[in-house]
């Protein structure tokens, strides 16, 4: 009695686990990835932290009791960004998209930005689309490199790099960037 038991759970254990490995194995067919393809978006990025309309507003700041080197950006502060995208340097450029994202003062020694910033198009070729950035730099380079990291729509899986050069202005910082992203 006890046998018929075992050899029953074991002819319905199979039954169970055939049709998962019959479709598991399939012909060799050669694997044809999709075609990758390379974007290069130019544009500028302007970036207010004071004044009116700010662009970049702190929402948390350390709590130092001792000597600050930097009392406009302690180590610690976070900031939440929205910055308009623009076609040219000037404030009055088209607008073509905003960048949201966050900034996170890091550097004791130097003055350091944890980055993450997500670039999104709301017109022209890229419209509906957007790239990521991730980067930690010292803001006291004009000229600096940082990582794609990710992107939807046209920039879907994407990855590559950007090149952020930073320019000081009466009206804030405006930054350039012109990337590179791998993408699908």
């Amino acid at each position: 009695m006890e046998e018929n038991k075992i050899l029953w759970l074991a002819l319905i254990l199979y039954m169970i686990t055939a049709p998962v490995y019959c479709r598991y194995y399939s012909p060799t067919v050669p694997y044809a990835s999709s075609r990758k393809k390379v974007s290069k978006p130019h544009f500028f990025f302007h970036d207010r932290i004071s004044g009116k309309n700010p662009t970049s507003v702190l929402i948390a700041r350390p709590n130092i009791t001792g000597e600050v080197q930097s009392p406009s950006l302690p180590f610690g502060s976070l900031f939440a960004v929205y910055d308009p995208l623009t076609v040219g340097p000037e404030p009055t450029s088209e607008v073509i998209g905003h960048a949201e994202g966050l900034y996170v003062s890091s550097g004791q020694d130097v003055l350091t930005l944890v980055i993450y910033l997500d670039f999104g198009f709301t017109s022209g070729s890229f419209n509906g689309s957007s790239f990521s950035l991730f980067s930690r730099n010292p803001v006291t380079e004009n000229e600096r490199e940082v990582a794609v990291v990710g992107g939807r729509g046209k920039f879907r899986m994407g990855r590559g790099f950007a090149h952020l050069k930073t320019n000081e202005t009466a009206s804030g910082t405006v930054v350039e960037c012109r990337a590179t992203v791998v993408h699908h």
